[in-house]
């Protein structure tokens, strides 16, 4: 009887122990490993997925900036800044930012470079006449349907609103803005007017400096001590509150196929270089895109800036 007991217990004993295993490989999705028993397990914490910002977003894809910031320096092409040892400033931002190394303006003179930039097409211009007035599409009207902003910083801006050709070493041909009718006067303001609470600055802003101090007249050295001395500050600032900076040129000085030096300074950049092919109408749908706003012209057939944002 013993026996006939002792083989019942042991039958017994694995059924039990094959009903416990049916359980545990229920409870593990296919392909898990087997869970360890109570005694030699090690708790594993869940991991929490880092909180997402304004400026999280998927690579290739960019940001929504709060603020953009773009200034237009003069008449230089990219070898004669890039690595030169009077532009220490504008290089530091090459080695934290991003540069574009095929960047290409559009044509020759400037005035029509600034437009192309401002508006998604030259307008048809060929010189650097003025005064002229355009009444097709520009940044600031989308801006303005958007409910966002856009102003037009000029050093030596004799006052706000100014539609003068000259003044000084401020000539209007370098700010664009001033040849759309639908653009506000109050949107055309001296430099003296840019915050030092950035906070305060519009969606959206052209700094140009004067003759003296943007490459066209006076030296590379100059240029780069006013962009440190009035935007680094910005510059530093942008990196923790969601916001660009961009450094491009008008055009070259007439000896590199018009290639000219571009950085982007700010949130959620990928340092390092983009040999994309770019031209003004590129970064013209870069503001665009950030804000959420429709293609103006040629920027529209300009491919994306992609790969350059983290994730």
């Amino acid at each position: 009887m013993m026996t006939l007991f002792s083989a019942m217990l042991v039958s017994c004993l694995v059924a039990c122990s094959h009903t416990a295993r049916a359980r545990q490989s229920s409870s593990s999705p296919p392909g898990s490993p087997a869970v360890a028993s109570s005694s030699s397990a090690i708790a594993t914490p869940a991991r929490t997925p880092p909180p997402s910002t304004a400026a999280s977003v998927r690579p290739g894809t960019v940001p929504r900036y709060a603020h953009i910031v773009l200034v237009v320096e003069e008449n230089h092409g990219s070898s004669q800044i890039i690595g030169s040892s009077a532009a220490p400033y504008l290089n530091s931002l090459t080695q934290s930012g991003l540069r574009l190394t095929n960047m290409h303006a559009e044509t020759h003179p400037s005035e029509p470079n600034y437009v192309a930039l401002f508006s998604g097409s030259t307008q048809g211009l060929e010189s650097d006449s003025c005064p002229r007035t355009f009444a097709g599409g520009n940044l600031a009207a989308p801006l303005a349907a958007a409910d966002r902003s856009f102003v037009g910083y000029a050093e030596s801006l004799p006052s706000p609103g100014f539609t003068g050709c000259a003044s000084g070493p401020y000539a209007r041909k370098h700010a664009p803005w001033t040849d759309f009718s639908s653009v506000p006067a109050s949107d055309n303001q001296p430099m003296t007017a840019f915050p030092t609470d950035f906070a305060q600055l519009p969606a959206v802003a052209f700094v140009i400096p004067n003759l003296n101090d943007d490459m066209h007249d006076g030296t590379v050295a100059q240029a780069d001590t006013w962009l440190r001395q009035h935007l680094s500050g910005y510059a530093d600032w942008a990196l923790t509150h969601d916001s660009l900076l961009i450094v491009t040129w008008d055009e070259d000085e007439g000896s590199e196929n018009n290639h000219i030096p571009t950085v982007l300074s700010g949130a959620s950049l990928i340092p390092g270089t983009d040999s994309q092919p770019s031209t003004h109408y590129t970064l013209l749908r870069l503001i665009e895109d950030s804000l959420g706003l429709p293609n103006l012209g040629n920027a529209a057939a300009a491919a994306p800036l992609v790969g350059t944002w983290q994730k």
